[in-house]
């Protein structure tokens, strides 16, 4: 995955390629309960864009280039769960409906304190169009009671995000086909 300014890349390789264009590198193995994933999650901020500190990665085929629609970083110390999910909107969604969809993922920290920093973006299919993916949300949290717990039983999350999934709602807009990564960092992943 490729975020602009974070990218999923190997940290060995991108710390001897990228020098001082690296802010931060964090990776680790997907934890139980993952779904969709390949077994390990790297993330990776930069001051350049993805392709000028790693040529080779714009190549790669389950490489995600994102544009960041909204962020929030909340300061903590210590190891957190750094959760992705990876999800398509349904093509053909209009405009407002898809910016309503992500008002309401925007809208749940405010709702569910166990969400630490977060952060939503779109898919640049202009630079991958050949990604299923359209929208990537993060966040971190202290512990994987956050995410299990607090996070996916919450009511707001019941009531204003599940709609958007469940395909038995005429109004839900996301492809049932998800990618649900989590994992352990020992520091902070979105900046």
């Amino acid at each position: 995955m490729i975020r602009t300014p974070t990218t999923d890349v190997a940290p060995a390789v991108a710390t001897a390629r990228a020098g001082r264009e690296v802010v931060a590198c964090s990776a680790g193995p997907d934890l139980p309960g993952t779904v969709g994933g390949l077994g390990m999650t790297w993330d990776l901020t930069t001051t350049a864009p993805p392709s000028a500190v790693l040529p080779d990665l714009s190549a790669a085929a389950d490489a995600v280039p994102l544009i960041p629609v909204a962020a929030q970083h909340v300061p903590f110390a210590g190891r957190r769960i750094k959760r992705t999910l990876l999800l398509r909107v349904r093509p053909g969604t209009p405009d407002g409906v898809r910016a309503r969809f992500e008002a309401d993922l925007t809208a749940m920290p405010a709702h569910i304190t166990a969400i630490r920093s977060w952060a939503l973006s779109r898919v640049d299919t202009a630079r991958q169009p050949a990604t299923p993916w359209t929208h990537v949300w993060e966040q971190e949290f202290t512990d994987p009671d956050g995410l299990n717990g607090e996070y996916l039983l919450h009511p707001y999350h019941w009531t204003h995000v599940d709609r958007w999934f469940d395909a038995e709602i005429p109004s839900a807009i996301v492809e049932p086909a998800i990618a649900h990564l989590f994992r352990w960092a020992d520091g902070p992943v979105l900046h």
